[in-house]
Order: C-alpha cells, then sequence, then structure tokens
C-alpha cells in the first residue's frame, strides 16, 4: 500500500511539473503565435478541453484495463502532445501547438485519477489521508517545472521550443514509475453489485456538494492563474519573474496536501471547504489593491491553498457518493464536470484579460466564490442525506 501511494506521488510529481511548465508558458506562447491577442490562451483551453473529453472514457477504459496500462497509454499522448507542441513553436504553427496542447491535455484527463487511485487502495476512512499524500506529490513538481522552463527557456526566435521538448521528457520518465505499481491500484474491475441509476447518483447533495467545490474552486483558480503571466507580462514583469510567481503559486497547492487529509477528519470536509473560499477573496482583495511583484506573489501563494482545499474537500465527499459497482462511471462524471467550466474559464481569461484587465478578470471570481460559500451554507442545513427533488 505505502509502496503504491509513494509511486503515485511520484507521478503526481512529474504530472504537475507539466502542469507548473505549461502554465508558466503557453499563454506566452500563444500571445507570439496567435492571430489575435484574444486568442492567446486557445491552446491552454485545448488543453482543458482534450481533459475534459478524457475523463470520462478514460475512467471507464481503466476499468477494463486496470490503472497501471490506462496511466501508461495516458502518458504516452503527453508525450506526444509535448514534441507537437516544440514543432508549432520551431515552424511558427499556431495550430500545431495546439493540436499538441490535446495531447498533454488527453495526459491530463488520466493522471487525474493519480489521486482516486490512491483512495481505491485503502479503507475509506484512510481516503483523505491517501489523497493528501498523493497531492503532496505536486510540491516537487512545483519546484521542477519552473526551474526547467527557465534552464530550456532562451529569448531567441523559437523560444521555449526545448521547453516543450523537456515536458515530453517528464511524461516519458512517468512511465518508468507507472509500471512499478502494484496490483492493487493498477485496477479498478468492477465490484459485483447493483449499480444505482445515474439520475440518483447525482441527486445527492453530497454529490452537488463535492461538484461544486472542486469544479469552482477549479475555474476561480484556473480564471487568475492563467491570466497571471499575460498581467505580469503587461505591467513588465520579466519572464523569470513570472516562473517564480507560478512555482511558489503551485508549491502552494500542494503543499497543504501533508495536513488537509487530517483536518478534514478532525473538522470535516465542509470546513475546509469554507476556509478555502474564503481565502480565495483573500486573494482577490490583494490583486485588486496593488500590481507589483509582492501582490502577484502573495495573491497567487493564497490561491494555491485556497485550491488545495477546496479540491481535497470536494474529492473526500466524493468517495462517500458511489458503491464500488458505480465508482468508475461517478468518477468520469464528476471529473467531466470539473473540466467542463474549466474549459470555458481558461479560454475565457485570455480574452477577459485583453478586454477589461487585470481587476476585470479578479471581479469575475466573486460570484464562483460566492456560488461556492451559498452550496456549503444549504449543504449544511441538514440537506447531507437527503435527495434533491
Amino acid at each position: 500500500m505505502k509502496r503504491n501511494l509513494s509511486l503515485l506521488a511520484i507521478c503526481q510529481a512529474l504530472a504537475f511539473a507539466g502542469t507548473a511548465l505549461v502554465a508558466s508558458t503557453s499563454a506566452l506562447v500563444g500571445a507570439r503565435l496567435a492571430p489575435t491577442p484574444t486568442l492567446a490562451t486557445l491552446a491552454l483551453s485545448t488543453q482543458f478541453l482534450a481533459t475534459m473529453l478524457t475523463t470520462l472514457p478514460a475512467s471507464m477504459l481503466m476499468q477494463r484495463i486496470g490503472r497501471r496500462r490506462g496511466f501508461t497509454l495516458g502518458a504516452m499522448a503527453g508525450v506526444a502532445g509535448g514534441l507537437m507542441s516544440a514543432a508549432g513553436i520551431v515552424t511558427g504553427n499556431f495550430a500545431l501547438f495546439c493540436i499538441g496542447a490535446a495531447g498533454i491535455g488527453i495526459f491530463g484527463g488520466f493522471s487525474q485519477y493519480y489521486r482516486l487511485a490512491a483512495a481505491d487502495s485503502v479503507t475509506p476512512e484512510q481516503s483523505g489521508p491517501a489523497i493528501s499524500l498523493v497531492l503532496s506529490g505536486g510540491v516537487a513538481g512545483a519546484f521542477l517545472g519552473p526551474i526547467v522552463a527557465t534552464w530550456t527557456y532562451s529569448p531567441e526566435a523559437t523560444p521555449f521550443a526545448r521547453t516543450y521538448v523537456a515536458l515530453a521528457g517528464l511524461y516519458a520518465l512517468s512511465i518508468l514509475f507507472i509500471v512499478l505499481l502494484r496490483a492493487n491500484t493498477t485496477s479498478t474491475k468492477v465490484v459485483d453489485g447493483t449499480e444505482r441509476p445515474l439520475a440518483v447518483i447525482l441527486r445527492q447533495p453530497l454529490f452537488v456538494m463535492a461538484a461544486v467545490a472542486a469544479t469552482l474552486g477549479f475555474s476561480i483558480m484556473t480564471l487568475i492563474m492563467t491570466a497571471t503571466p499575460l498581467a505580469m507580462n503587461a505591467h513588465d514583469q520579466s519572464f523569470e519573474r513570472t516562473a517564480v510567481v507560478i512555482q511558489w503559486h503551485l508549491v502552494a497547492m500542494f503543499a497543504p496536501s501533508f495536513f488537509p487529509g487530517h483536518l478534514i477528519r478532525r473538522f470535516g470536509a465542509t470546513t475546509i471547504i469554507v476556509v478555502g473560499a474564503l481565502l480565495d477573496v483573500i486573494c482577490v482583495a490583494i490583486n485588486l489593491s496593488g500590481t507589483n511583484l509582492m501582490n502577484f506573489w502573495a495573491s497567487l501563494v493564497i490561491l494555491g491553498i485556497a485550491w488545495n482545499f477546496l479540491y481535497t474537500g470536494g474529492s473526500t465527499l466524493l468517495t462517500e457518493t458511489y458503491q464500488p459497482a458505480e465508482r468508475a462511471r461517478v468518477q468520469g462524471i464528476h471529473s467531466l464536470f470539473v473540466f467542463i467550466p474549466v474549459t470555458a474559464v481558461s479560454l475565457g481569461s485570455g480574452a477577459l484579460h485583453h478586454f477589461v484587465g487585470w481587476r476585470g478578470v479578479n471581479f469575475a471570481a466573486a460570484p464562483l466564490i460566492v456560488a461556492i460559500l451559498a452550496t456549503t451554507w444549504w449543504f449544511r442545513r441538514g440537506q447531507r442525506h437527503r435527495f434533491l427533488p
């Protein structure tokens, strides 16, 4: 069990090293290659769209062929995507860069199940700490990704081409650890039992709360993080500074993973979700107060912690919504719910920054935060064990 959790944490580290690398560079590459500034984040949106379309098929496929084979196929798609992105940069072909982003997104559709594979490896009581342990692998990835991006960056005709070749290398390396996973995590075979209708599962307040926390928490993070490199560039901050801000943002996303599982056991998942939403309020307030380096750094650090609390809280609640026979389908549907709005937000973030600026991006996060708090209030008013009408 510990071996599998450690391997999954390493795979998580490599996956989020890629996330950090792409978050630091994709919008900047898009701003250089795209035919209009409003499409600067199109490649990142394509990546999220591919992840969205992959999540449910990936879950169902791994139910048939096992986690290990599924994770390997996803990593191979990521390798191909990284190489195609590099080719798009070298040739100045924005369409090819976006196609490469789709391959990276397919990998994302598989790799997000690392945390749920961890939960499947332990008892229900241990699922929160197991999810947190695997997500904590992102701390190493948060340091590694921007370091690789900075080392491979060169201000020449094709900046970041070598960066995406290195990205393919990170995904290739993850395959070496995936093949070492042992049986209890490499398989998601269906457990005998009667599956409830999907409508019954989705009407559970537990599922609604899990989906709202994870989906809106991820959307808020994507909205602000995606626009940050563009905002920093517009305020004359260097790429090296941008990479450092993104690096510490991702550290903050995963460093808290060492303890939220234990906090959830003590205070409950909804309390952690409320704290995450309030941290998002602080993030927006800092961004609205100024645009110097410390504002960007402090707000993105707090944004990362907020995401961790919301996503871990939502993921923990999700494990209580399904029976063993329903696991693959419910996990896939939940991931699909997460990435539909995240895809839209990632595309809209660049256009929003272009038309209304950095302040407008942050004001757009406000209704999402209110929605999280309102849903949590409704859920805690005794709705937990009822069904929606």
